[in-house]
């Protein structure tokens, strides 16, 4: 790995005025050193990225296409170092690691497919009074800059979500990967210059988000901003970017909801999945589990079971499940929360003990509703049972939240199914299926402080991209 990580801006490694450590979250070894970039470079990033957008804004759907199969050709032939480079920077198993990148891959794929398929509609003009004689259609044409803020908790593939849509539409885009998973992003540079895309289309900018966030959302070179983070910053885009185009993808606690009637044998293993993959550290993480009180106390005694045999350990090695969470800070923050819950009346039924940087993971009961746990985003390894008597009643429940991105309903019933996602107040319903699933080219975005606008290839692509509505008259 190189000792120190430059800016990429232009097509060109520049040099950082300053460089700050990045650490292994597992270990505290020091992995190398992450150039931070200033305004003055974003600015710089941005002018490049306007500067390249004049001519890439004209290249053929096709040779866009051929530009990201080659990217994602590319990162599949070496997929197992970069899942390494995922493991390293933010501790995430490496069996997890695998699995990003097979679906970033598969994103950009889909990113290629995308750029080949943007359709207009024929409008029909007839339909209305002096219409006659007239012909009439839209057509989508790309956007500009588009500036990308990422997160930590997939930094392959979640960037993928924003560079390929991206690419695929004929924009340029100026990258701010996460503080905590930098290299993720800046190995993007060296794959998409052997995939040919042209100097300045791609910028990468690590760096601090409030340092850089006034840039990134309101220079007038920049046309779309797309951010996936916490409710707190999405807010502070949404003031500082005006009447920009944005993507805000914003918090969740995910509810599954368990109907009686259920096998338990079959969904033990993925509930347990859902609430703790990536040590919980997923947007669509299950935080809280609804079981109807004819399978709770069996429900609960499975759970409990095979949350303890979850393995604890580094993250190279194959047979670990449970890793360190992101930081310190980020530890901290989960500790405090669950001292409060159990203050305030909670149950730990298995979990809440602390080794280096590691939150075993964590299984309450009896939890206060206006417990943080219950009420705000945990994104950790810690998820809230409870039981209910009526699908009512827990769908009230569920929806008593901020946030709606994903949620889950288990039943062997296909009309309790349809009458519980259709009273679900979230983006997305997955159906005797954890609400922690998604598939990379289906609408994925939230409602309430969930955010605004939706990912999922095709759908980040149209988002990124002006409709234009154009008439012929025919005659007189």
């Amino acid at each position: 790995m190189k000792q120190k990580w430059q800016l990429w801006i232009g097509g060109k490694w520049r040099e950082a005025k300053t460089y700050e450590p990045l650490f292994n979250p597992h270990t505290n070894e020091e992995l190398t050193q992450i150039g931070q970039a200033e305004p003055a470079d974003a600015v710089e990033a941005v002018v490049e990225a306007h500067v390249a957008f004049q001519n890439f804004r004209t290249f053929p759907a096709h040779a866009r296409a051929k530009i990201l199969a080659r990217a994602a050709t590319i990162m599949e032939e070496r997929s197992e170092e970069y899942a390494k480079i995922i493991s390293l920077e933010s501790a995430k198993t490496i069996r997890n690691a695998r699995e990003e990148i097979n679906r970033t891959v598969q994103t950009y794929r889909f990113a290629a497919e995308a750029a080949k398929n943007n359709y207009g509609e024929q409008i029909p003009m007839d339909a209305a009074e002096g219409g006659e004689k007239r012909f009439g259609f839209t057509i989508r044409t790309p956007i500009g800059v588009v500036t990308a803020i990422t997160p930590f908790n997939f930094p392959f593939n979640l960037v993928a979500h924003k560079v390929g849509p991206a690419i695929a539409a004929g924009n340029s885009i100026v990258l701010k990967p996460a503080e905590q998973t930098p290299l993720s992003a800046l190995a993007l540079a060296e794959i998409f210059k052997e995939a040919g895309l042209p100097d300045g289309v791609l910028n990468i900018i690590p760096g601090k988000g409030d340092v850089l966030s006034e840039v990134l959302t309101s220079h007038p070179h920049v046309k779309k901003v797309t951010f996936t983070g916490s409710v707190e910053v999405g807010h502070i885009i949404q003031q500082q970017a005006g009447f920009r185009k944005l993507t805000l993808e914003l918090g969740s606690n995910s509810p599954f909801i368990i109907d009686e009637g259920v096998d338990i044998d079959k969904v033990i293993d993925r509930s347990v999945l859902g609430s703790f993959s990536n040590n919980g550290q997923v947007c669509i993480s299950i935080q809280r589990i609804y079981i109807h009180q004819s399978l709770y106390k069996q429900f609960l005694e499975r759970f409990v079971s095979r949350t303890k045999q979850l393995v604890v350990g580094p993250p190279l090695d194959e047979k670990t499940n449970i890793t360190a969470v992101i930081s310190k800070k980020s530890l901290d923050r989960l500790k405090t929360w669950l001292d409060e819950a159990v203050q305030e009346g909670a149950k730990i039924e298995c979990g809440g003990n602390v080794e280096g940087n590691v939150l075993y993971p964590t299984v309450l009961t009896n939890v206060n509703r206006d417990s943080k746990v219950f009420r705000f985003e945990v994104f950790g390894p810690i998820v809230c049972i409870f039981p209910f008597g009526t699908l009512d009643e827990a769908i009230k429940d569920a929806n008593d939240s901020r946030y709606g991105l994903n949620s889950g309903v288990m039943t062997p019933s296909i009309e309790r199914a349809f009458y519980v996602a259709e009273r679900l107040e979230t983006g997305g319903v997955i159906v005797n299926d954890i609400p922690t699933y998604r598939n990379d080219n289906m609408p994925y975005g939230g409602w309430k402080d969930s955010g605004v606008g939706r990912e999922g290839v095709k759908y980040a692509m149209n988002e990124m991209m002006e409709q234009k509505f154009i008439s012929f008259k025919t005659g007189d």
